[in-house]
C-alpha cells in the first residue's frame, strides 16, 4: 500500500510494539475499549509526530517561541500529512469567548455593521446624518453670550507612540497650544511621551467668546480643525464649575439630542475593545453581585438562630462579637426583634439590613479586649460592608469563599448586549448586533435568507453576507442549529464545542491534511448523527485524512476503514486486534467490537420493567428555552431524560433538579434555574452527581485515595509486626504527611522542573526512583509487598492480594465491577480518561451501604464508552436503581436508554423550537409516538437481532 500512513513499532503508554498501516485520503475509525491504547494512537503518536515534524521545519528563531516537542515513542512513520487535532478539551474557557468569536462569524458581522449598517441616536433613535459647517456653527451661536471657548482638532486618539512628528508638524503649521491626555502645553516646550502608553493629542486651534459677529471667524477655525482631525472637531467651554466639552462630527451627530458618534469601525462592536465594550461590565455582559438569597438562604430562621450566612457575619449568634452588637443597636434603634424570624421582618427591616440606614448612625455599644465604649456607627448594609471585605482582602482563597455568595447578574447599563449604546444603535434590516447574535443558528439562517438591503448596501455587503451565509450554513450542517452566536463557549458540551471547530475548519477548505478527532458524536441525537457524518465525508472528499477515535455504531458504519485496538483495556491492550471495513471486523471472532456490530452480543432489554415507588414533581419550569413546563420523575426507577441536542434536557436536569435538590437536602450554595416548586423532595434524603470531572487536579489523588481504599490499606500496614517494633502509626504510609514520604519530592515520586520557552518536565525523583516513601517506610512489609508495591497493582492484582481482607476487597471489588480492572490503585487521576474518572465515583457510591432514599443524577454518562463498556455501566446503573435508590440519566446512547424503566422525552426540536415535554412513559410506550424523535430510533433497538 503506497497511499497510506505506514506507522512502525509505537509503544508510546500502553501500545505493545503496534505495526499499522493506515489509508490516506479515507474516512478511518480507532475503536476498542475504553483505555485500550485508541487515544495513545491517534494523539500522543500520530498527532504529535505530525505536530513536531511541522515545527522542526520552522526556523529555529520561531521554534524558540512554540516550545519543544517531546518525540513520540514510535520507530518510524512515513507517508504523514499535517496533523490538526480537533479534540475536546481545547475550548477556550474565556467568559469573552462565544461561539461568533470562535467560528469568526462575529468578525464577519463587526465588519458589516461598520460597512452598510445605519446609526441611530442612542437617545432619541431618530436616524444619524453627517453634520455641516454651518449646522456646527449654528449649534456654537447657540451658547450663551460671553462663554469662553476653545476649539479643539483631536489628531491622535488612544494610540501608542511618542508622536513627534505630529507635535512637529502641528508647530510648523503655526499652531502654539497643545491639550495632551488632559494637560495643556505650550508646542514651544520640548514634549517628551511615554512610548508604550496610549495617548488623547488635542491640537487648540481657537480660543473664542460667543458673541454676534464671530461666525466667519468661527467657521473658517471649524474647517481647519476638520482638516486635521478627519472630520472630527471637540469645543471645550472653558470656565465655568466644571469644563463642558462638545463633540461634533461631519460623520455622524444627532442633531436633537446633540449626541455626536464616533466613525463606525469594525472594532465599534467588539466586547473585546474599549473602543465597543459597555464601559460598566467592561464587555462581559454580566457582573458579580452580591446575592440576598445566599447571604441569608434559611429565611425562616431568625438572626439570632444565625439566618446571615455570609463570611464574616456568621459571629452575630454570639452574644460577645461585634457584629452581634452592630445588629443589636440596630434593632433597638428600628425597633425590631433579633428572634423574628427574617422572613417575617418588615420589607424597611430587610432593606436597612441588606442596603443599611443610609448614613443614619447607631449607638453601639460593644466591650471587647481593649474594654467597653460606645461608637456611632452608620451601617452600611450587608452588601456594602461584603464588598468591601471582598475588595480589601488580599487572600485568593477567602475572595473564592466570598464568590460563592455572589450570583451573576447581568449588566444594567448594556442589558447583557456587551457593547456601548452607540455600537447598539447601529442597525442592518431594522436589528443591532447584539439581536442579531441573540438568534438561534436556525433563525439567523432563515433571516439572512430574506435579507433584504438597498442596492447600496447590497453592492457594499455581498462579499461579506456570503461569507456569513456560508459560515451560519457550515453550523447547521453539524447539529448546531440550536446554538446561538452569543453563546459563551465555556457553557459548551464537548462535542458541542468540538463540532464548531469542525465548522470552523469545513470553513477553512484545507487540503491534503489529516484530521484526527476525538468523538464527535458526543452529546449528539441520533437523527443529528446523519448530518455529522455527511459534514466529516465532505471534509474527505476534499482529500484530506480522517482519523476519528469513535464508539458509535453509526459512524463505524459509515467509515471506510477501521482499526479495532484491545483486546481488553489498560495493560491487556495497546494490540491490533483486526483492521478493514466493517464486515471485516464483524467477522473476526476476536474483535468485541466486531461481535457487538454484528450482533453476535448485545445487551438485554430488560424482562420487566420497575414500578416508581413515588414521584418528584417541578412545577413551572423556565430555564434557558424551557416552556414553563410541569415534569414528574418516578422515584426508585431509573429515568432516561432524552432529546435531541438543545431540546433542553440539561437545564431540566443540572440546573433546576439537581441544584434544587443540592440546594434542600445537601445544603449546598447553588442558584437553581427559574421553576415555581418542586413537590415530593421529603422522599429522598441526598442527591449525588456523578459526571466525568476529574476525580483530582492533582497527581496526588488517585483511585485508591478517592474510593477510601488506600485508609484501610494503611490501618492494615500499621498493625503489621514489622510497624508495631518501630512504633510506626497510620500516618506514616501517607504521601501527603512529613514522616514516611520521601522529602526530596515531598511524597509526590516525581519533581517538575519548570522550563522556560519549553514545556514543564516531570522526572523521577532520584532520591526515591518515584516510589514516594522514604526507605525506612518501604521496609514495612505485609505478605511480603511494601505499601509502594501495593499501590503499584492493578485492580485484578490487588482483589487476589486482598482475598482475606473482605474490608478492602470489598471496596476493590466494586472497581472490578464497573470494568476497571487494568487501572492501578496509585495511578495519579491526572493520567485518567473522563470516563475512567466517572466510574470510578461509580464504584465509590456503589460500596458505600445504600439508603434507598439517594439520587444519582449522571449527564452522558456513556461519553468514551465503548459497547462492552457500555454494558457493564447499564448492569451499574440497574444496581444502583435496585437498592430502592433514583437514578436519573440525561443520554443520547440508544443501549442505555432501552434499559431505562422510565423516559422523559424533550423537544421537538433544540433551541427555540424545544423545551417541552413531547413523551413520557416506558420505552415501550415512547417507541410508539411519532411525535419523538428519540421513539422513532428506539424501535429498532427494542427487538432482539438476529
Amino acid at each position: 500500500m503506497k497511499n497510506c500512513i505506514r506507522i512502525r513499532g509505537a509503544n508510546e503508554h500502553n501500545l505493545k510494539n503496534l505495526d499499522l498501516d493506515i489509508p490516506r485520503d479515507k474516512f478511518v475509525v480507532l475503536t476498542g475499549l475504553s483505555g485500550s491504547g485508541k487515544s495513545s494512537l491517534a494523539f500522543d503518536t500520530i498527532y504529535a509526530e505530525g505536530q513536531r515534524r511541522y515545527m522542526e521545519s520552522l526556523s529555529s528563531y520561531a521554534r524558540q517561541f512554540l516550545g519543544q516537542m517531546e518525540k513520540p515513542n514510535v520507530e518510524s512513520i512515513e507517508g504523514l500529512s499535517p496533523a490538526i487535532s480537533i479534540d475536546q478539551k481545547s475550548t477556550n474557557r474565556n467568559p469573552r469567548s462565544t461561539v461568533g468569536t470562535v467560528t469568526e462569524i462575529y468578525d464577519y458581522f463587526r465588519l458589516l455593521y461598520a460597512r452598510i449598517g445605519i446609526p441611530h441616536c442612542p437617545k432619541c433613535g431618530k436616524e444619524i446624518k453627517k453634520q455641516s459647517v454651518d449646522q456646527m456653527v449654528d449649534q456654537i451661536m447657540a451658547l450663551p453670550e460671553r462663554t469662553r471657548i476653545q476649539l479643539l482638532a483631536p489628531v491622535v486618539k488612544g494610540r501608542k507612540g511618542e508622536h513627534v512628528k505630529v507635535l512637529e508638524q502641528a508647530r510648523k503649521s503655526g499652531f502654539v497650544r497643545v491639550k495632551i491626555d488632559g494637560n495643556l502645553y505650550e508646542l514651544s516646550e520640548d514634549i517628551k511621551l511615554e512610548k508604550n502608553v496610549k495617548h488623547l493629542i488635542e491640537i487648540v486651534v481657537d480660543r473664542l467668546v460667543v458673541k454676534p459677529g464671530i461666525e466667519r471667524r468661527l467657521a473658517d477655525s471649524i474647517e481647519t480643525v476638520l482638516n486635521l482631525a478627519e472630520g472630527l472637531l471637540i469645543v471645550e467651554i472653558v470656565g465655568g464649575s466644571e469644563e463642558e466639552v462638545l463633540s461634533f462630527s461631519s460623520s455622524y451627530a444627532c442633531p436633537d439630542c446633540g449626541i455626536s458618534m464616533e466613525e463606525i469601525e469594525p472594532r465599534s462592536f467588539s466586547f473585546n475593545n474599549p473602543f465597543g465594550a459597555c464601559p460598566d461590565c467592561y464587555g462581559l455582559g454580566y457582573k458579580m453581585e452580591f446575592d440576598e438569597d445566599l447571604m441569608i438562604p434559611d429565611k425562616s430562621l431568625s438572626i439570632a438562630e444565625g439566618a446571615i450566612a455570609v463570611m464574616g457575619w456568621q459571629s452575630c449568634t454570639d452574644p460577645s462579637s461585634f457584629t452581634y452588637a452592630l445588629l443589636k443597636a440596630l434593632s433597638e434603634e428600628y425597633h425590631f426583634d433579633l428572634n423574628t424570624p427574617y422572613e417575617k421582618l418588615s420589607p424597611e427591616i430587610q432593606n436597612i439590613l441588606i442596603h443599611g440606614t443610609d448614613g443614619r448612625k447607631v449607638k453601639v455599644h460593644y466591650k471587647g479586649q481593649r474594654g467597653q465604649g460606645v461608637y456611632d456607627v452608620a451601617f452600611e448594609g450587608l452588601i456594602k460592608n461584603v464588598e468591601r471585605r471582598y475588595r480589601e482582602t488580599g487572600s485568593e482563597i477567602v475572595k473564592q469563599e466570598y464568590e460563592t455568595f455572589m450570583r451573576i447578574t447581568p449588566c444594567k447599563t448594556c442589558g447583557g448586549q456587551r457593547l456601548k449604546k452607540t455600537s447598539l444603535a447601529v442597525t442592518v434590516a431594522d436589528k443591532n448586533i447584539a439581536e442579531i447574535t441573540a438568534m438561534s443558528v436556525r433563525t439567523l439562517y432563515d433571516f439572512l435568507k430574506d435579507l433584504r438591503l438597498t442596492p447600496q448596501q447590497e453592492l457594499i455587503g455581498a462579499q461579506i453576507l456570503k461569507e456569513i451565509r456560508a459560515r451560519i450554513g457550515f453550523l447547521v450542517d453539524v447539529g448546531l442549529e440550536y446554538l446561538t452566536l452569543a453563546r459563551a463557549t465555556g457553557t459548551l458540551s464537548g462535542g458541542e464545542a468540538q463540532r464548531i471547530r469542525l465548522a470552523t475548519q469545513i470553513g477553512s477548505g484545507l487540503v491534503g491534511v489529516a484530521y484526527i478527532l476525538d468523538e464527535p458524536s458526543i452529546g449528539l441525537h441520533q437523527r443529528d448523527n446523519d448530518k455529522l457524518l455527511a459534514t466529516l465525508k465532505r471534509l474527505r472528499d476534499l482529500g484530506n485524512t480522517l482519523i476519528v477515535v469513535e464508539h458509535d455504531e453509526d459512524t463505524m458504519f459509515a467509515a471506510d476503514y477501521i482499526v479495532d485496538i484491545g483486546p481488553g483495556a489498560g495493560e491487556h491492550g495497546g494490540r491490533l486486534v483486526a483492521a478493514g471495513t466493517a464486515e471485516d471486523i464483524m467477522a473476526c471472532p476476536e474483535s468485541i467490537t466486531g461481535a457487538y456490530l454484528s450482533g453476535r452480543l448485545q445487551i438485554p432489554v430488560p424482562e420487566k420493567r420497575r414500578t416508581p415507588t413515588g414521584w418528584l414533581t417541578v412545577k413551572g419550569a423556565a430555564e434557558n428555552n424551557l416552556k414553563n413546563i410541569q415534569v414528574a420523575f418516578p422515584l426508585g426507577v431509573m429515568t432516561c431524560v432524552t432529546g435531541v441536542s438543545g431540546s433542553g434536557k440539561s437545564s431540566l436536569v443540572n440546573e433546576i433538579l439537581y441544584k434544587t435538590l443540592a440546594k434542600k437536602l445537601n445544603r449546598a450554595r447553588t442558584i437553581p434555574g427559574k421553576y415555581k416548586s418542586m413537590e415530593g423532595v421529603e422522599q429522598l434524603d441526598k442527591v449525588i452527581a456523578i459526571d466525568q470531572s476529574p476525580i483530582g487536579r492533582t497527581p496526588r489523588s488517585n483511585p485508591a485515595t478517592y474510593t477510601g481504599v488506600f485508609d484501610q490499606i494503611r490501618d492494615l500496614f500499621a498493625s503489621t509486626p514489622d510497624a508495631k517494633s518501630r512504633g510506626y502509626k497510620k500516618g506514616r504510609f501517607s504521601f501527603n504527611v512529613k514522616g514516611g514520604r520521601c522529602e526530596a519530592c515531598s511524597g509526590d515520586g516525581i519533581i517538575k522542573i519548570e522550563m522556560h520557552f519549553l514545556p514543564d518536565v516531570y522526572v523521577p525523583c532520584e532520591v526515591c526512583q518515584g516510589k514516594r516513601y522514604n526507605r525506612e517506610t518501604l521496609e514495612v512489609k505485609y505478605k511480603g509487598k511494601s505499601i509502594y508495591d501495593v499501590l503499584d497493582m492493578t485492580v485484578e492484582e490487588a482483589l487476589e492480594f486482598f482475598e482475606p481482607v473482605p474490608s478492602i476487597r470489598r471496596k476493590i471489588e466494586t472497581l472490578n465491577d464497573v470494568g476497571l480492572s487494568y487501572i492501578r490503585l496509585g495511578q495519579p487521576s491526572t493520567t485518567l480518561s473522563g470516563g475512567e474518572a466517572q466510574r470510578i465515583k461509580l464504584a465509590t457510591e456503589l460500596s458505600r451501604r445504600s439508603t434507598g432514599r439517594t439520587i444519582y443524577i449522571l449527564d452522558e454518562p456513556t461519553t468514551g464508552l465503548h459497547f462492552a463498556d457500555v454494558h457493564k455501566l447499564t448492569e451499574i446503573l440497574q444496581r444502583l436503581a435496585e437498592g430502592g435508590n433514583t437514578v436519573i440519566v440525561i443520554e443520547h446512547n440508544l443501549d442505555v436508554i432501552k434499559t431505562a424503566d422510565y423516559i422523559i422525552d424533550m423537544g421537538p426540536e433544540g433551541g427555540d423550537r424545544g423545551g417541552t415535554v413531547i413523551a413520557r412513559g416506558t420505552p415501550e410506550e415512547v417507541a410508539e409516538q411519532e411525535v419523538s424523535y428519540t421513539g422513532r430510533y428506539l424501535k429498532k433497538y427494542l427487538k432482539p437481532r438476529k
